[in-house]
């Protein structure tokens, strides 16, 4: 399925009826790693997955976008399904993010029963020495192969050096949406967690390694409503690496029968 905001086209899936619930995707991915999820949701919902601007099958934002304007699309992607009743959301890692950001800094024009956040990113890391000389190492030799003669001389090494310093979410995306993500990851999202006033379903893996299991354990702290779910021998796709546990806790949390 397809729909247009503000220009963009963006790609979702909607199967089961009932409320609504829509499921944000992280950062690289796409809905189609939800399928399986919506189809135990969709037992009891109407399950929306959608590719956010910049993934899968949508379009690119048109500028660099920050938490706040991914939140915004959200807002205005969900009006377009007209929910009648209080809204379920499940985000994985960026798109927890959004979630965090979303209902705590916007009035929002539909009623939210419950979230569920799981392996999600918000909580911003303390930064060694050591991760800083690797900034500024990587901003020098960033401009140093910018240089015109450097890039006719040496046309892969730019984005070789990227590759070999970068994230493999930084140096695999496109310029707009290289800077969309340092403009999200650098965001400190703990401050609004208390404004969360509703139920809330913290689901992580013990082994994750990209949100470690100690941001879970500051979000419980700080999201009044909450409680924590620990998948064990799983990383930072603990839905996929423990499926069948995930849903049963899902199912759970949802009250969502056999």
């Amino acid at each position: 399925m397809q729909t247009t905001i503000d220009g963009i086209k963006i790609n979702y899936n909607q199967i089961g009826t009932g409320s609504y619930v829509f499921l944000l995707h992280g950062w690289g991915a796409n809905l189609d790693l939800y399928n399986n999820i919506a189809q135990v949701i969709s037992n009891k919902y109407t399950v929306v997955s959608f590719d956010f601007p910049g993934f899968g099958k949508s379009d690119e934002p048109t500028y660099p976008w920050s938490v706040t304007e991914f939140a915004q699309f959200v807002i205005k992607f969900i009006q377009k399904f007209d929910c009648k009743d209080e809204i379920v959301l499940l985000g994985h890692s960026f798109g927890g993010r959004v979630i965090i950001k979303m209902t705590t800094e916007f009035n929002l024009p539909f009623k939210i029963s419950k979230i569920i956040l799981v392996d999600s990113a918000g909580i911003l890391p303390k930064r060694t020495v050591k991760y800083w000389l690797r900034l500024k190492f990587y901003k020098v030799g960033r401009k140093v192969l910018e240089f015109p003669t450097i890039k006719k001389m040496y046309p892969n090494a730019l984005a070789n050096f990227r590759k070999k310093m970068g994230s493999s979410d930084y140096s695999n995306a496109s310029d707009i949406m290289r800077k969309c993500l340092v403009l999200t990851v650098n965001e400190d999202l703990e401050p609004l967690l208390n404004k969360i006033k509703q139920p809330t379903l913290l689901v992580w893996g013990e082994n994750d390694t990209a949100t470690p299991l100690s941001d879970a354990q500051i979000m419980e702290r700080r999201i009044p409503d909450s409680g924590l779910v620990i998948l064990k021998n799983a990383g930072h796709f603990s839905f996929l690496e423990q499926p069948y546990v995930f849903q049963q806790v899902v199912k759970s949390f949802l009250e969502i029968g056999e």
